[in-house]
């Protein structure tokens, strides 16, 4: 079976990531993890983190994936032992000496970042023979290459299917740490590739317009039946970043996808799969390396993308069965007597009319105006904790 692999920046994504359908997720501890900005796990964070994924039996992977310097290999193995007594199913490295130390010292899974640029079979087997039992895959290859790699090598294989795409190889950028001083290789990207530039013959413009560096997200819908019948393991999502409503809709629709695909044998149309997704947060999205190299059609050189959403409105974080009374926790804007729809984490949508509405005092309400505000709702169905509730 296939393993649809998310992104988790915290407690409470991680548990949304699993409940929406994800086999697996990948977190970042609070060292040696590419994504400083994150809010990264304590250790006691990641024990909780285990225990809930195992009880469900999904696992969790830990990122030890900077490029590290000098300075910051200090208490490496005492960490690595940490994270083997947090009972991580795997960490996701980049640096042959932390893998070495993995592999040495604890009985932990390794895994290879994309960092590592893996393209071709021989490497992956060099890393398998190493005792790296999976090889996450650069995101340069095309899905052909990807079939042609998984013939020649017995090594767990992963690929990226969806989010973020870095406009360096592999994610290898200097463009930050040279212009901001922060190092994207040690979790500290400024995304300066997003920013706007013009371009100069001295002091002199050359154009008017200004231009962007940055490739457009990945959106492999259509790309899964192939990647599936080709036998990779794992199916990535990335934005340990992102929101709750992204995170959910993401792994509900691509969870989806897969069991479909794996149900039927075929996809007829994509496009009930697209639409879904064009309700998360998204920037613009393409197939990225997937399809062949990209062409100019991929990529953001005169725009910004991003597309936020007021759809999600509130979390549901209990339900009264006698009285039909659901809490929420108020994201955005809504209003009494607005239809608005359920999205359980199973997937399924629901609609209904927003009627009762009060707050937590029982005090009624005509509109939900503040972010965070505990409200109670009339729901003519069940709903479960981690339901979400959003506009249609």
């Amino acid at each position: 079976m296939i393993e649809l692999l998310a992104p988790a920046g915290d407690l409470e994504k991680l548990k949304i990531a699993l409940m929406y359908g994800a086999d697996a997720v990948f977190i970042g501890g609070q060292q040696f993890s590419l994504r400083a900005r994150a809010s990264n796990f304590t250790l006691d964070d990641l024990l909780e983190a285990t225990t809930f994924a195992h009880q469900r039996n999904k696992k969790v992977y830990v990122t030890t994936n900077i490029i590290p310097h000098h300075e910051d290999m200090h208490d490496l193995i005492e960490y690595l032992k940490a994270l083997e007594g947090c009972h991580v199913d795997a960490i996701i490295s980049a640096s042959p000496y932390i893998i070495d130390m993995a592999l040495a010292h604890t009985h932990l899974e390794v895994h290879l970042s994309t960092q590592q640029s893996t393209t071709n079979a021989k490497t992956v087997n060099y890393w398998y023979a190493r005792g790296v039992k999976r090889i996450v895959l650069a995101r340069e290859l095309d899905k052909h290459h990807i079939r042609l790699i998984r013939s020649q090598t017995e090594a767990d294989l992963e690929v990226f299917i969806h989010g973020g795409m870095c406009m360096s190889f592999s994610g290898r950028c200097s463009l930050s740490n040279n212009m901001t001083d922060r190092d994207a290789n040690r979790g500290g990207c400024a995304h300066s590739c997003r920013w706007n530039y013009d371009l100069m013959d001295g002091e002199t413009k050359v154009s008017d317009t200004a231009f962007s560096m940055s490739s457009k997200d990945l959106e492999a819908l259509e790309q899964i039946p192939h990647l599936i019948d080709s036998g990779v393991s794992s199916l990535k999502i990335e934005g340990r970043m992102k929101s709750l409503h992204y995170i959910a809709t993401v792994v509900a629709t691509y969870r989806r996808l897969i069991d479909d695909y794996m149900k039927h044998h075929q996809i007829l149309d994509f496009t009930p799969y697209m639409k879904e997704l064009e309700k998360a947060e998204n920037r613009l999205a393409s197939h990225g390396y997937l399809e062949g190299l990209p062409g100019v059609e991929q990529q953001l050189y005169n725009m910004r993308s991003e597309r936020p959403t007021q759809l999600f409105i509130g979390l549901v974080m209990d339900y009264d069965e006698q009285t039909g009374l659901a809490t929420i926790e108020q994201r955005n804007h809504f209003t009494e007597g607005e239809t608005v729809e359920i999205f359980h984490p199973s997937g399924l949508v629901e609609p209904f009319i927003i009627q009762g509405l009060m707050d937590e005092t029982y005090q009624p309400l005509d509109v939900a105006r503040h972010p965070k505000q505990i409200l109670k709702i009339k729901v003519p169905f069940h709903v479960e904790p981690y339901a979400m509730l959003r506009k249609r």
